[in-house]
């Protein structure tokens, strides 16, 4: 195997690994949030709705918004890691 098929495979390794963790991130929020814990969640209020009705209805898109951003971010510093960055 050359180097650059093994940068690549490191790379895409690295890239897999943040896709798990933020699409982990943001079932945790929109299926156990808004469905899951949403009993114990509704015993606090934000803005006068209960938190787990919020995360059902807006929270999760929220979340997700912030994720995309966080995912270019890490992408950025990726490409800039293995030198992808020059394309």
């Amino acid at each position: 195997m050359s180097e650059k098929q093994r940068k690549a495979t490191a790379y895409w390794k690295e890239n897999v690994r943040y896709l798990i963790l933020l699409l982990l991130i943001w079932f945790l929020v929109s299926y156990g949030a808004g469905i899951l814990f949403k009993d114990v969640l509704d015993t606090v209020k934000l803005g006068g709705f209960k938190l787990g009705f919020w995360f059902a209805q807006q929270g999760s898109i929220y979340i997700f918004v912030l994720l995309i951003f966080v995912y270019v971010r890490l992408m950025n510093k990726l490409d800039k890691k293995y030198g992808y960055d020059e394309e």
